[in-house]
C-alpha cells in the first residue's frame, strides 16, 4: 500500500479536491440558472395575468402573503421582490441577446444592474463583465457609479496593433480611461512617494478600483541589468489575462517621454520576470492630467502594449467623458468579444 504521506497521494488529494470543488461550483451555477427562471416565470405570469384581467397592485401584495404562506423560511417572497420579478420580465424579455445573460450571474447583481444602468448596452457590458470577472454584489455598484463602462470605452491603448487577438478584448477591460481614487487621504497637490504610500495603505480597495482581477506583486519593483538597476511603481498580475501588469505613478501632465520608459520596463519584464506560459506585460501610465492628443502619438510608434489613464481623487464625472461614447454598432462590436 502506498505511504499516504507521498506525492503521488497528495497529487491524487488535489486533484479529488479541485474536482469536489468544481462539482459545487457547477451546482451553484445550476442552482442559480433555475431561480432566475423561476423570477423571470413569476414575472411573465403576473405581467401576462395582469393584461387579461382588472388585478391591480393589491395582486402583488396578495402573492406576497400567500406565497410566504405556502413557503415558510423561504426567502425572496417580498411585494418588493415580486415587483423587481415583473420589472425584471419586461426589461428583458424582448431582448433575445440580454435574457440568456441574466441567467448567468445572480439575482441581486440582476437587481442592481437593472436599476441602476440606462440602456440595454450598459447592461450588456455588466452582465458579461461580472460572469467574466466574478464580481461580488458591492464591487459591481462600486464599477457602476465609477462609470467603468464609459471609461473603458474611451480609454486610450495601443493594444490592436502589439497583443495577440485572442486577449486584445480582455486587455482592453483591464484598462479605464479614468480611475476615482478617493479613498485615499491625499491633498490636491501631493508628491509620487505620497501617491504610492497611499496606494499601499489602501491596497485592496485600490486593486478593486483597477477591476478587480489584479493580483499585487510588489512595489518599486527592482530588475537589474548587468550592474545597473531600475524600480517599477508598481508591479500587479491580471488573472484573467494572464500577464504582468506595471504601472508607473505620475502626478502631472502625460509627457511623450513616458512611452520610451515604460517600453524599457516591458522589454525587462518580458525577458527577466515572465514566466513561459504568461502573455506579454502590459504598462499602465498612471496621470494627474494628459491631452489625448499628446497620447494618441505616443503611443502610435510603441511595440509594446501600453495605456494611459488619469486619475483623480475627486469622484465625479468630467464633461469630457460625456456625450463621446462610440457609436451603438461599435459598442456592440466591442461586447460581442467578451467571452
Amino acid at each position: 500500500m502506498k505511504d499516504i504521506g507521498t506525492s503521488e497521494y497528495k497529487t491524487l488529494f488535489g486533484e479529488i479536491k479541485n474536482r469536489i470543488l468544481k462539482g459545487q461550483y457547477e451546482a451553484l451555477k445550476a442552482v442559480n440558472r433555475e431561480l432566475i427562471s423561476v423570477y423571470w416565470d413569476i414575472g411573465k405570469l403576473i405581467v401576462e395575468r395582469q393584461k387579461s384581467e382588472t388585478w391591480g397592485k393589491s395582486v402583488v401584495d396578495q402573492l406576497s402573503k400567500d406565497l410566504k404562506e405556502e413557503f415558510p423560511g423561504v426567502r425572496g417572497f417580498s411585494a418588493s421582490n415580486i415587483w423587481r420579478m415583473r420589472m425584471f420580465y419586461l426589461t428583458y424579455t424582448d431582448n433575445q441577446k440580454l435574457a440568456p445573460l441574466v441567467r448567468e450571474i445572480g439575482w441581486t447583481h440582476n437587481i442592481v444592474i437593472m436599476e441602476k444602468c440606462k440602456d440595454d448596452l450598459e447592461r450588456e457590458f455588466y452582465l458579461r463583465t461580472t460572469r467574466k470577472f466574478g464580481w461580488t454584489k458591492n464591487v459591481l455598484i462600486v464599477q457602476i457609479e465609477n462609470d467603468t463602462y464609459k471609461k473603458t470605452l474611451l480609454n486610450q491603448t495601443n493594444f490592436k496593433t502589439t497583443l495577440p487577438a485572442e486577449i486584445q478584448s480582455q486587455a482592453k477591460l483591464a484598462i479605464k480611461d479614468e480611475y476615482i481614487f478617493d479613498f485615499l487621504e491625499l491633498e490636491e497637490k501631493h508628491s509620487e512617494k505620497e501617491l504610492e504610500k497611499e496606494i499601499l495603505l489602501k491596497l485592496e480597495v485600490f486593486l478593486r478600483e483597477m477591476g478587480g482581477m489584479f493580483a499585487f506583486i510588489g512595489s518599486q519593483y527592482r530588475i537589474q541589468v548587468e550592474d545597473e538597476e531600475y524600480f517599477i511603481d508598481l508591479l500587479l498580475f491580471h488573472r484573467a489575462i494572464n500577464c504582468l501588469i506595471a504601472v508607473e505613478l505620475k502626478i502631472g501632465k502625460f509627457f511623450p517621454e513616458y512611452i520610451g520608459k515604460m517600453q524599457f520596463y516591458l522589454a525587462l519584464l518580458d525577458d527577466f520576470v515572465k514566466q513561459p506560459h504568461e502573455n506579454p506585460s502590459i504598462g499602465i501610465i498612471l496621470c494627474k492630467s494628459r491631452n489625448k492628443t499628446i497620447v494618441e502619438y505616443a503611443l502610435r510608434e510603441s511595440n509594446k502594449p501600453i495605456g494611459v489613464a488619469e486619475y483623480r481623487i475627486v469622484s465625479t464625472l468630467p464633461e469630457k467623458l460625456k456625450g463621446k461614447l462610440p457609436s451603438p454598432e461599435e459598442i456592440s462590436k466591442f461586447l460581442e468579444e467578451i467571452k
